[in-house]
């Protein structure tokens, strides 16, 4: 029987304006396919025109300027239905979703689907609900005694994956995905035996645990700053507490 690691995976990634889930958008975004392990990986690009203007900051990190989006990147509304849908048929395809950081891209795509659509991605998904692969949640938890940050070119380092144009949505999408491979055949005898489905519910507590450690980390170097425990997607602030 083929592992899962093993067999078809697809992987999620944006580029975005900056880090604030609530309010930032996304200006590029990425969705790649892959069915086995060195086999040829289906990728879909889309380049939007936030309607903001682009901090520095971040074109420094993804190199997309004002503009180059506005004189490339379509209209928010119609791209961020498009990816959803796109989520959508992994889910129907039963093909897990490997997303870097989930609550960060799957919450901001969420954010923009409101913003423009007067939607979610819960609604979108019609109660076929994504099975996601968390790298940054699996390696925490199945090596959490390692030393040092654990960026996605940090991972790659470690499982000895190519990453070959960071910051480039397709390329960080392919490179999780084959992260995601090679920490499913290093940590084999502690993974075979669960499901997509099953590893999924186990990360939402993992990460769960994983911020409660780093919350109190923070208490005790006198930083008041919090880490919100949901995985893969953060509930949406009441209007009232925004």
């Amino acid at each position: 029987m083929t592992c899962w690691y093993e067999g078809p995976l697809a992987a999620f990634d944006t580029e975005t304006t900056g880090v604030d889930v609530e309010e930032d958008r996304i200006v590029s975004a990425a969705l790649v396919v892959q069915d086995a392990p060195g086999g040829r990986v289906r990728a879909t690009r889309w380049l939007v025109n936030p309607g903001i203007p682009v901090p520095r900051e971040a074109t420094d990190i993804h190199g997309l300027t004002d503009d180059h989006l506005q004189r490339n990147g379509r209209w928010p509304a119609p791209v961020v239905e498009e990816i959803a849908r796109s989520l959508s048929e992994q889910s129907i395809a039963r093909r897990p979703l490997v997303v870097m950081n989930a609550p960060f891209d799957l919450t901001l795509l969420d954010r923009e689907l409101r913003r423009h659509r007067a939607s979610s991605l819960t609604r979108y998904l019609d109660s076929r609900p994504l099975c996601v692969l968390d790298p940054r949640v699996l390696d925490k938890h199945l090596d959490r005694y390692r030393k040092g940050r654990r960026t996605l070119t940090d991972l790659c380092a470690q499982y000895e994956v190519e990453l070959d144009g960071a910051h480039d949505a397709v390329a960080d999408a392919t490179a999780s995905l084959e992260v995601v491979r090679a920490l499913g055949r290093r940590f084999a005898a502690r993974l075979d035996r669960l499901s997509p489905a099953e590893l999924h519910s186990l990360q939402a507590v993992w990460h769960a645990a994983q911020a409660r450690g780093l919350q109190a980390w923070f208490a005790r170097n006198g930083s008041e700053e919090a880490v919100n425990p949901a995985w893969p997607l953060r509930p949406e602030i009441p209007a009232a507490a925004a």
